[in-house]
């Protein structure tokens, strides 16, 4: 493996960390706009409006400039599934934005480095040890303290962020299953064109299209596709300029920015809710970072001690 230049390791955090923002700023339009749209129809504009950014990602790669442009892929079955199953957790999770405070269902939905470790298992054939099960144990500890299902105020609707966060982890497990040679820009347009024709199939099985309710309506719509599409290009950015392994531990800021968020623009505080559920799910994935990455430094020691 090439080592990473130091200088561009703060930039790549930064990046990240600007992609959880528009991410965040992208659900306040959801949860915004979800009393009058439903959640079908606010994922076929997201995806919609995100094709743009989605092109410029695969326009500006130097890897598929390499390879000839091409738009075709060996395992293209694969990219539309992925991009049904993309559609399927957008669905459910802006459905959750409409029922459940903000923090709450942008929290839950961080379970899924939890559940991408279990997928990792018979998707991948992947040994996960002890140390890695204790993580998704403390990460999913947290996640039934937040949804509550004993308490007097659970909700279904607490499920949804939780069946969102194992469908965006089984599109992450998925995309490592694709072949190495083709580029990630190319594979998340297949994924994000599958999902809008995806979204807007679900929008007509589901009471068709509501008419826009003025130009401001439009001006938010487009936003919310233009946020969505540009926090996954600054997210591919980021991971260009560092390892992955550098950029997990900063996601979980992510459930203190939907906190602020949701108290800043829609008055919850969910305290009660949140916490210690999110300080364990924050815990999980952390460990899990930790473990992942002290088994490559030992595979990267092992590789050189036999050269």
């Amino acid at each position: 493996m090439v080592p990473q230049r130091p200088d561009k390791v703060v930039p790549a955090i930064l990046l990240s960390l600007l992609a959880i923002v528009l991410f965040d700023f992208m659900g306040l339009i959801v949860k915004h706009l979800s009393e009058d749209y439903s959640a079908a129809e606010l994922s076929a504009y997201r995806n919609f409006f995100g094709l743009i950014p989605s092109a410029i990602v695969l326009f500006s790669s130097r890897q598929w400039h390499q390879k000839g442009r091409l738009m075709r892929m060996r395992q293209w079955e694969l990219a539309c599934l992925r991009g049904v199953i993309t559609a399927m957790a957008q669905f459910l999770f802006y459905l959750s934005l409409g029922r459940l405070a903000f923090a709450t269902a942008s929290t839950i939905t961080y379970s899924n480095a939890l559940f991408m470790t279990a997928l990792a298992v018979p998707l991948l054939s992947e040994r996960v040890g002890l140390a890695r099960w204790l993580a998704v144990g403390v990460g999913f500890l947290g996640v039934v303290m937040i949804v509550g299902p004993t308490g007097e105020n659970f909700t279904y609707d607490a499920l949804l962020p939780l069946g969102a966060a194992f469908l965006y982890a089984l599109s992450g497990v998925m995309a490592r299953m694709m072949d190495q040679s083709v580029p990630s820009p190319l594979i998340n347009l297949y994924s994000t064109v599958v999902s809008c024709g995806g979204a807007v199939l679900l929008t007509l099985l589901t009471g068709g299209f509501s008419v826009l309710d003025g130009s401001r309506d439009l001006g938010w719509i487009v936003a919310m596709g233009c946020l969505g599409g540009s926090a996954v290009l600054a997210l591919v950015v980021s991971f260009r300029m560092t390892e992955q392994s550098n950029l997990a531990p900063f996601n979980y800021f992510g459930i203190l920015i939907a906190f602020v968020f949701g108290w800043a623009f829609f008055g919850e505080a969910p305290i009660d809710d949140l916490f210690p559920g999110a300080f364990l799910i924050a815990t999980g994935g952390l460990l899990i970072v930790w473990r992942e990455r002290r088994l490559r430094q030992t595979k990267t020691a092992h590789a050189l001690n036999a050269d």
